[in-house]
């Protein structure tokens, strides 16, 4: 295990846990969430207003930073962290899923992926030793092992080759991330549970991972269409089955209704590009629920997005001039909505924290629900 990392679990309120994770570059309080930078951009965002909004840590892209502008030519020019001016943690998917995604470009072995780049055609290969290799070269701070995560709609006999595949693919990769002595001692391995909706085979890959031994564990392969409903009820098992001193972590999620449910069931760490994303299409999230800037009634509003928000987009512009550059095609519409979003995602992470530690929580998540979903 790496000697650079450790999680203190502070409180729990049912399943709901709160805890810090310490790494060399900075605490991770948890539960958190982690805005995504794809491609070393947190999209209509400067480095420091994602801190200002409170977050601890941030996640990149090992398939789009290897094709473009490249992991060799990120460390040629000092890392990651540097190179986009952050130097907080830094959370590295293995490519894994963007990969799998690519159906009509990719070819499966039991060696790892060979693709094509989405970007210009060229031929490329993925496995579980070059996904450690260049996660190392990027400088993350929390390394994801490599795997593959297929829809959970495939045959059981598809899913459970497929686990088994990342299985084997987890262990090449402990000893990939290991054989990196220098960068194993400052950082992180996480391995991922997989096994779609099934709990049998969800239990032979969390043994197999907690056998191999990882610093902390995601659960994949959820948040690829299978609905609300049936993520929960993955959820009500699967992260039990995980090591209870160990930070985890439900990869690519979600909606600020997902992360109120998945703290309510044990999740410490989520991802996802709705907050940015949404904000670059006129959708803000607010305590009372989802707002679309785009619709004729915000012409000539002059309040604030969120009243119980005191981000420098609710302190400073009304819903009307928001409405008015989103209906302009105004990149500062995209800025001051996606600042909004994500501030108003920590701030939900935070109020989760509290709510957790002063033993509050299924009151918090009853009253979050009563207000958010109202609509």
């Amino acid at each position: 295990m790496s000697t650079r990392f450790s999680f203190k679990l502070e409180a729990t309120d049912g399943r709901a846990r709160t805890g810090t994770i310490s790494m060399l570059r900075g605490d991770i309080q948890t539960p958190a969430f982690m805005p995504v930078g794809t491609a070393a951009t947190v999209k209509a965002m400067k480095p420091e207003a994602v801190r200002a909004t409170g977050a601890d840590i941030i996640l990149g892209n090992t398939y789009h930073l290897m094709l473009r502008p490249g992991a060799e030519r990120v460390a040629m020019l000092g890392g990651l962290h540097n190179f986009m001016n952050w130097h907080r943690p830094i959370l590295t998917d293995s490519g894994g899923y963007q990969v799998m995604s690519l159906s009509d470009l990719r070819k499966l072995t039991e060696d790892g992926v060979e693709f094509r780049s989405h970007i210009d055609g060229s031929k490329h290969m993925l496995t579980p030793e070059r996904s450690m290799e260049i996660q190392r070269l990027l400088g993350s701070d929390i390394v994801m092992a490599f795997d593959e995560c297929p829809r959970a709609d495939r045959p059981r006999d598809e899913i459970a080759a497929s686990m088994e595949l990342s299985m084997r693919w987890a262990k090449r990769s402990r000893h990939g991330f290991d054989s990196g002595e220098e960068h194993a001692a400052r950082s992180a391995l996480f391995g991922i549970q997989q096994g779609a909706l099934d709990a049998d085979l969800r239990k032979i890959s969390a043994d197999k991972l907690i056998d191999i031994g990882f610093d902390g564990y995601a659960v994949g392969g959820l948040a690829v269409g299978e609905g609300q409903e049936a993520m929960f009820g993955v959820l009500d098992y699967a992260p039990e089955m995980l090591p209870v001193d160990r930070p985890r972590y439900l990869m690519g999620v979600g909606k600020p209704d997902d992360l109120v449910g998945g703290v309510e069931r044990g999740i410490d760490m989520f991802d996802c590009v709705l907050p940015t994303r949404s904000g670059r299409n006129g959708q803000a999230f607010t305590w009372n629920g989802p707002l679309n800037l785009r619709n004729a009634r915000h012409a000539e509003d002059t309040d604030p997005l969120d009243d119980r928000c005191e981000c420098p987009t609710c302190s400073h512009y009304s819903r009307a001039y928001l409405h008015h550059l989103q209906k302009s095609g105004e990149i500062l519409g995209a800025m001051l909505v996606t600042e909004h979003n994500l501030s108003f995602y920590q701030q939900l992470m935070q109020s989760m924290r509290r709510a957790i530690r002063d033993s509050r929580f299924a009151e918090f998540a009853a009253d979050f629900r009563r207000h958010y979903l109202k609509n």
